[in-house]
């Protein structure tokens, strides 16, 4: 990473310049600033004039210059992913797969691969809010020693469509309307929804985005897939099909729709921030990168085609192997330099891995290489440096916008005869032996626009997840759903949607036709191919099912006033950060609350700027007087009873219990509410605090 540029002195020395305004003089030579061409600046405050009121001058090369950087200071932003945060990492083999790859990152065990991951959302514009309902791309970069490798995959196996052709339509339809210019982020509205009920191949895909995998608790808790099906080629050019998986060591996790609401409102920068902050302290996110490996002869007997983006192989039938674990350990230097320059290219592949002829896949290899053009100016995109090569680079590419390098010598083309007695460099020169070969894939047929037979099935995997779901899972997929549709203006759109899901699960095309008011169901929309309805579940596509084993990584809110108790808060601390957990304190004034011990404590928060969403557990430690002071407190009310609706493990002090009852929970407590008088309470409750939430809480629809 870069090295951090030199501070200014503390305290420098000050002089008014002819206007009055305050002006820094230079702490040194080191410090002294220059134009973009080197030459030092006498004057950065104003610009030059005919005289002190007179009009500019055009010779004014200075001001010229730094407006017109300014003015072109913002590069086109992505079309999709556009809201996207950076993290440098690596990646460290820990099995090596000789006989599935010749590819050196899965051949040297223990060798560290410099990455660079980026995670974002796909529909909204770069200031859009990070907790929207929307699928998550989870892009990394490896830096090998044979040429970058980009694995441009989503928090979500599958895909909304099977072909490439179909993306600009998927993606106009879930924008801003063109005519009114919204919704932003959102795909609550029409234009979505009739583009994914007239595209049933789009049913997949929309239960897990209709589900809590949508909504993840912080990018550090969730998994990435690479989605497509793709090569991996040995020594010998034997080859096997893979899918690539990214296992989250955190665990799973993910927040409820309301609290995605709320944490939207008070915190838009929540996921970045949450993953600033993880990595700032120390608290390195980790996932094990695994692989699912099939060949031929599973392709071929497999219920679904493996070409087909919009299906996935549950792991069950092939289970994923670990090979090797990505640590994310470094914050960006710069975010427009790396986060927003960062250029990721499916197509970006070295020896060892090769693509398949998943549609989709073919098109984005196409796509992605062409927007780097248009958003980074120029064919020269590699010249920047979070997207270099770490290993060699020689070729005969030249010239171009904002050329770093060019070839050096006289032959800039090949093949060439020099070289040898003629003293002048022949530059390089292709290698039989260790260049990129394309696997020898036999190819026959006509050309047509058509799609595998058995991409028809739209239903079948629709219904799996689904019924894979932990009951309170299937309650948040019934209710997304019918959120989502209730915005839907047009009812013809509301019945359609409904008449597909008749061809996942009954039950869900009830719930829903009930939530949104439907005298009677829809008729079934016409499959394409008859739904299999005997696939097993999968636990291992669900969130509950997959959650952490310990309250590492989250994070404990402790609301403090006047008089609570200091020996609870400073064991509530430390069982927490023992635990592997960070605290933040938050009390009444960001000034802090004077305890029991008659210390003040600082407060981390105020409360009404801590509100109780963007933590995973809450406490409250206060004194009596100060409890009933504030027990009509508005932002303090929120504070509990958000927590509480929202199926959170709470700790509490005895003199709580006034607000409390102020909130109308004082009958209602349970098991997730812990009081804590001493010795072991505060550990216990940190270990509680473990499964995340206390769903015995929620009241889950009844058949």
């Amino acid at each position: 990473m870069a090295a951090k540029s030199p501070k200014l002195d503390a305290s420098p020395k000050t002089t008014l310049d002819q206007g009055g305004a305050p002006h820094q003089s230079a702490a040194g030579p080191d410090d002294t600033m220059t134009t973009a061409q080197g030459v030092a600046i006498a004057d950065d405050q104003n610009s030059l004039k005919a005289h002190a009121r007179g009009p500019g001058l055009l010779e004014d090369q200075i001001m010229r210059e730094k407006i017109f950087h300014f003015d072109h200071e913002r590069i086109p932003e992505r079309v999709v992913h556009a809201r996207g945060y950076g993290v440098h990492g690596h990646f460290e083999l820990k099995e090596a797969i000789p006989e599935l790859s010749h590819a050196a990152i899965f051949n040297r065990v223990g060798e560290k691969v410099p990455t660079f991951t980026r995670f974002s959302t796909v529909a909204g514009s770069k200031g859009s809010p990070d907790v929207a309902r929307d699928v998550r791309g989870f892009a990394t970069k490896f830096y090998t020693s044979e040429g970058n490798w980009d694995l441009v995959g989503n928090n979500i196996p599958v895909f909304f469509i099977q072909d490439a052709i179909k993306f600009p339509d998927l993606i106009h339809s879930v924008k801003p309307a063109p005519d009114r210019g919204f919704p932003q982020a959102q795909s609550a509205h029409d234009n979505f929804w009739d583009f994914a009920t007239l595209s049933p191949e789009t049913m997949h895909m929309l239960m897990w985005v209709m589900s809590d995998r949508a909504i993840p608790r912080s990018l550090r808790f969730m998994e990435g897939f690479g989605v497509h099906t793709f090569r991996l080629i040995n020594a010998e050019g034997e080859s096997k099909f893979v899918k690539f998986h990214w296992k989250p060591k955190q665990g799973l996790q993910s927040v409820i729709w309301n609290e995605a609401l709320k944490i939207n409102g008070m915190d838009p920068d929540f996921h970045r921030r949450d993953m600033w902050d993880a990595i700032d302290a120390g608290d390195f996110p980790q996932w094990d990168l695994g692989i699912q490996v099939f060949d031929d002869d599973f392709a071929d007997n497999f219920a679904f085609d493996i070409l087909d983006p919009t299906k996935l192989i549950p792991e069950e039938d092939v289970p994923v192997r670990i090979i090797g674990t990505m640590t994310l350990d470094a914050n960006v230097d710069n975010f427009f330099a790396e986060t927003e320059q960062v250029a990721f290219c499916t197509q970006n592949i070295v020896p060892g891995i090769d693509f398949t002829n998943d549609p989709l896949l073919q098109g984005r290899n196409f796509s992605y290489l062409d927007t780097q053009l248009k958003r980074l100016g120029g064919p020269n995109f590699t010249h920047i440096p979070i997207n270099a090569p770490k290993c060699p680079v020689r070729h005969f590419q030249q010239d171009g916008h904002m050329a770093m390098t060019n070839p050096k010598g006289r032959a800039n083309y090949e093949p060439n005869s020099w070289g040898g007695d003629t003293g002048e460099d022949a530059g390089p020169r292709e290698n039989p032996e260790t260049g990129f070969k394309s696997y020898d894939e036999p190819i026959e047929g006509k050309k047509q626009r058509v799609r595998s037979e058995l991409f028809g099935d739209h239903y079948s995997q629709a219904r799996q997840f689904y019924i894979s779901q932990t009951e309170i899972e299937q309650t948040h997929v019934q209710d997304a759903i019918t959120f989502e549709l209730s915005k839907v203006e047009r009812l013809e759109i509301r019945e359609r949607m409904v008449g597909h899901l008749r061809n996942i699960d009954g039950d869900l095309a009830q719930q829903v036709a009930d939530g949104l008011g439907m005298d009677k169901l829809p008729a079934k929309q016409k499959a394409v191919r008859e739904p299999i309805t005997d696939l097993k579940p999968s636990d291992a596509l669900s969130i509950l099912k997959n959650g952490p084993d310990s309250f590492a990584g989250r994070k404990l809110g402790i609301y403090i006033a006047e008089g609570g108790d200091a020996r609870l808060v400073k064991s509530l601390k430390t069982a927490a950060e023992d635990a592997g957990a960070t605290v933040a304190i938050i009390a009444p004034h960001v000034g802090g609350a004077k305890l029991s011990d008659g210390k003040t404590m600082q407060a981390d928060e105020k409360i009404d700027g801590g509100p109780s969403v963007v933590f995973d557990a809450v406490a409250l430690v206060m004194g009596e007087k100060a409890a009933k002071n504030y027990a009509d407190d508005k932002p303090t009310q929120d504070f509990v009873s958000d927590a509480f609706a929202h199926a959170k493990f709470i700790a509490y002090s005895e003199e709580v219990m006034a607000i409390f009852k102020a909130v109308g929970i004082d009958g209602k407590l349970d098991k997730g509410v812990a009081k804590l008088g001493g010795g072991d309470d505060a550990k216990s409750f940190i270990d509680q605090c473990g499964e995340l939430r206390f769903w015995d809480r929620v009241a889950v629809k009844q058949d």
